[in-house]
């Protein structure tokens, strides 16, 4: 389930296989807030979920950094499209990333205890490889507005240290057993 997840997730991210990016630079700003916002939604989602139920104190600290964190990067992106007169557009990406966050939710739900906070912090990890990858090979290239791309590129080392803190985690989860 997991790996058909993040292979949804990939293949939404990259922007492969989408026929209306197919034949055309890629998305628009309107596309891209609806992307950012949409990504962050999904993971401030799976945050919440993680903070109700996990039992262990650096999951529940990590999944409380991403609500928090992932927040604010909302927050500054509708503020940015309210000021830019930009309303987010939803695309196939968006769409797939809140299909996919459903269906991460949805697993996520069925777990509890070491198995919970396993698929949670995996899922974490390659999401936040996926999202580093799309900012970097679409998102910010094809971002026009100097003010999104700025707010992109501003964000993107919190992504970085939130893939190298699920990256600890994970190898810590790995090796209790917790």
């Amino acid at each position: 389930m997991m790996k058909m997840i993040s292979a949804a997730l990939l293949s939404a991210l990259t922007l492969t296989g989408l026929p209306c990016w197919a034949q055309s630079a890629g998305p628009t700003d309107a596309q891209i807030a609806a992307i950012v916002v949409t990504a962050n939604q999904v993971d401030i989602d799976a945050g919440k979920l993680a903070e109700s139920k996990t039992k262990s104190k650096d999951v529940k600290g990590f999944a409380q950094r991403m609500v928090t964190d992932h927040s604010g990067v909302n927050k500054a992106a509708v503020d940015l499209v309210h000021k830019l007169g930009v309303t987010p557009e939803d695309n196939p990406t968006s769409q797939s990333l809140k299909q996919g966050g459903d269906a991460n939710l949805a697993n996520l739900k069925s777990l509890k205890g070491a198995p919970f906070d396993q698929a949670y912090i995996d899922h974490e990890v390659t999401y936040h490889e996926n999202v580093l990858d799309a900012l970097d090979k679409t998102l910010i290239p094809d971002a026009q507005n100097a003010e999104l791309k700025a707010l992109l590129v501003k964000v993107r080392p919190a992504f970085v240290a939130h893939l190298e803190h699920a990256r600890h985690l994970q190898a810590a989860l790995g090796k209790s057993g917790e």
